[in-house]
């Protein structure tokens, strides 16, 4: 696995009883895939989606955190490697997926403190972007903004253009826009926009 060192200073959040936020370890690892069985059902991909990004090959290691309430890992969040195929260059950003919480500590404010923690960690170390695909009603006021509106083009027509998202951290610069590019391993596991349903149109 390869693992990212949060900064000096960068400590894990913690308030009274709540959650502690902190940077998943090798330990961890079961706890995780348990909770993203258990938030988007056995039927999902995202449990293996996890694993192939943690080992995959990749210009920016993935930043991985954890939300634990009396040492239970109840919420978790991946920050991986994508590129952003802008004018000047190939510009290295992330990719924020998967978010989640198991059911019974859902909104209770657990996802909305790993997205700030893993923006944090991302700003921390230089990244200028980092993209997901998501609810523009949750993301919108987590800091993401709707990405084609600032010129951003999406790697896939299936995704609903409200749901594809950006946040625009400190090292951006404006010459950084063009069209985001996700890894292999998320075409690899058909976890890019939405598919058909057989039968059916696209929904969103």
């Amino acid at each position: 696995m390869t693992s990212h060192e949060v900064p000096d200073g960068f400590l894990p959040a913690s308030t009274g009883a709540g959650p502690v936020i902190r940077e998943e370890t090798a330990d961890d690892h079961r706890d995780v895939r348990e909770v993203h069985t258990r938030a988007f059902g056995d039927s999902e991909p995202v449990p293996a989606l996890v694993e192939a990004l943690r080992v995959a090959e990749a210009a920016v290691a993935p930043m991985s955190f954890v939300a634990a309430v009396d040492d239970r890992v109840v919420g978790h969040v991946l920050l991986s490697a994508a590129r952003l195929d802008a004018p000047r260059r190939i510009v290295d950003v992330l990719t924020l997926s998967p978010l989640g919480v198991v059911p019974e500590f859902q909104r209770q404010g657990i996802g909305t403190r790993l997205i700030a923690y893993a923006l944090a960690a991302a700003d921390s170390q230089g990244v200028p972007l980092v993209f997901l695909e998501g609810s523009p009603h949750y993301y919108g006021t987590r800091g993401f903004e709707r990405a084609d509106a600032l010129g951003f083009r999406s790697p896939s027509l299936r995704i609903p253009e409200p749901a594809f998202q950006v946040a625009r951290l400190s090292a951006h610069e404006p010459w950084m826009t063009g069209t985001f590019v996700y890894s292999d391993v998320f075409w690899a596991f058909d976890c890019v926009g939405l598919r058909e349903p057989e039968g059916g149109a696209l929904t969103s």
